[in-house]
């Protein structure tokens, strides 16, 4: 049930869409730098455990509901927009303070960050992205036969997505971790804060505008 026919080609799809930069790539990067691989990985793992929420609805068709209903998409939509946003926002604040980013302990001063904070970052910006939500109903059926339990193949295959999407998000926690020095200075740390928060903050707008699927 689990290594069919099908479990091959949704291995290589669901590395190269992991592969793919977006939202969660852009965080990854931006919460490793502001407070090291520890960060980096929290986020990374709390982005992949969302995709266990988004196999559970999609296969007890709570998907589809929000699918078909505009009001409950929408709102679903408007809240993962304005989570984006804020996020944004954070980051362009701190490039507007123009300090150095605490990574690799470059700085002599490195202010902590309490690793729910990484956690729940990680965790909202998959829970509530709805497409996410599209893509699961979308793609997980094509790889699931008639004859199969719904919600333990939907599982199965977010297991798998989950192990390839940290494998290759903890990579880039690792290459960001290894730039210290280039992190810890001021102006780089403005660029950084100030091109993440500006994405950020765009991809909010774009999810904002977005319509409704159907």
């Amino acid at each position: 049930m689990f290594f069919d026919a099908q479990f091959w080609p949704f291995l290589v799809a669901i590395t190269l869409l992991s592969m793919s930069p977006g939202v969660d790539t852009l965080l990854v990067i931006r919460n490793t730098a502001r407070g090291g691989v520890r960060d980096g990985v929290v986020t990374s793992l709390a982005i992949c455990c969302g995709l266990f929420v988004h196999a559970t609805v999609s296969a007890l068709g709570i998907s589809l509901i929000l699918l078909q209903s505009a009001w409950a998409f929408g709102l679903l939509k408007l809240a993962g927009a304005a989570y984006l946003v804020w996020l944004g926002m954070n980051s362009l604040r701190a490039a507007r303070r123009g300090r150095g980013l605490p990574v690799g302990g470059v700085q002599a001063v490195r202010q902590a960050v309490p690793l729910w904070r990484p956690l729940r970052e990680g965790l909202l910006s998959n829970v509530l992205n709805p497409k996410t939500v599209v893509f699961y109903m979308a793609f997980l059926p094509q790889f699931i036969a008639p004859g199969d339990p719904a919600l333990a193949k939907s599982l199965w295959l977010a297991g798998v997505h989950f192990v390839v999407a940290n494998l290759w998000q903890v990579a880039i926690v690792v290459m960001v971790g290894s730039a210290g020095r280039w992190l810890g200075s001021p102006s780089f740390s403005r660029w950084l804060n100030g091109i993440t928060g500006t994405v950020l903050v765009g991809f909010g707008i774009k999810l904002a505008l977005t319509r409704q699927p159907g």
